[in-house]
């Protein structure tokens, strides 16, 4: 009989040295981006013809709308390695470009969420008195869902043991241990789809077993979702005043409203 043979010890070893590798230089693309100077800026645009600059900006654009449609943030390093390209030498430029067509065309606002790793969103620019709350009317069930959660973070101090938010879940009819015929796995939707998204954080706490974890604000949510709209909201629904939650609403008016306290767009392209 032939016996089958196994990949030796130093093949996979290779193999895991590989692709460390490969994750090793994605993370570091970004070291090796230098941001260009407004002069270096200037002499790159004279080589180029406007609408060079033009196409390249539309590239940007369509990047970002892809990216938000599945709610996901932008790398600065993922933005340049795969869009910009040849043409990093105006990457300032075609950002602010692109933040001026998103504002004008779309009424988007092109946010900078993590100034450390460079990572973008987009969040609606459209804020307007007639305009329905996404607290009171969100777009879809799934994030109705999230505000859900997001509201019990907040009213919480902040952040909470996953325990409440599975509890909280259920008494909405929600459970995260079935599969929910609007959600799916609603576990992974939570711990893993909203965690990518940014809209939260969800952290192992240390010394525990078994294994704990709690939940925060995201950054993304930190930047789209209002704490003064959500304090307003639940003095609806318990009838009270919002300033009987004394914690909460200084900190919801501590701050401009969270859909402006990001770093704008105009401010985001310079950095």
């Amino acid at each position: 009989m032939t016996q089958r043979k196994r990949p030796s010890s130093t093949q996979s070893s290779s193999q895991r040295r590989h692709t460390g590798n490969l994750v090793a230089q994605d993370e570091d693309d970004d070291v090796t981006f230098t941001q260009p100077s407004t002069s270096q800026v200037q002499r790159g645009l004279e080589k180029l013809t406007p609408a060079q600059v033009d196409q390249k900006t539309a590239e940007v654009v369509q990047y970002f709308l892809v990216k938000d449609q599945k709610k996901m943030p932008v790398r600065r390093a993922d933005l340049v390695k795969h869009v910009v390209k040849d043409y990093r030498n105006i990457y300032p430029e075609i950002l602010k470009r692109a933040a001026r067509t998103f504002d004008q065309v779309f009424g988007l606002k092109l946010v900078e969420i993590d100034p450390k790793n460079k990572m973008y969103i987009l969040v609606n620019n459209l804020e307007t008195p007639d305009k329905a709350s996404p607290i009171r009317s969100p777009s879809n069930p799934k994030m109705g869902l999230l505000l859900a959660i997001l509201s019990v973070i907040f009213m919480k101090g902040g952040v909470v043991r996953e325990n409440l938010i599975w509890n909280t879940l259920k008494k909405l009819r929600v459970d995260p241990g079935e599969k929910h015929e609007e959600f799916g796995d609603v576990r992974k939707m939570v711990t893993d789809e909203f965690v990518r998204q940014r809209y939260l954080e969800y952290v192992r706490i240390p010394h525990t077993e078994p294994i704990e974890h709690e939940f925060r604000w995201g950054q993304r949510a930190d930047a789209e979702v209002s704490k003064a709209k959500i304090l307003e909201f639940m003095g609806e629904l318990h009838e009270q005043d919002p300033k009987t939650w004394t914690q909460q609403y200084r900190e919801a008016h501590s701050l401009p409203n969270s859909s402006q306290a990001s770093t704008s767009s105009s401010s985001s392209s310079q950095r």
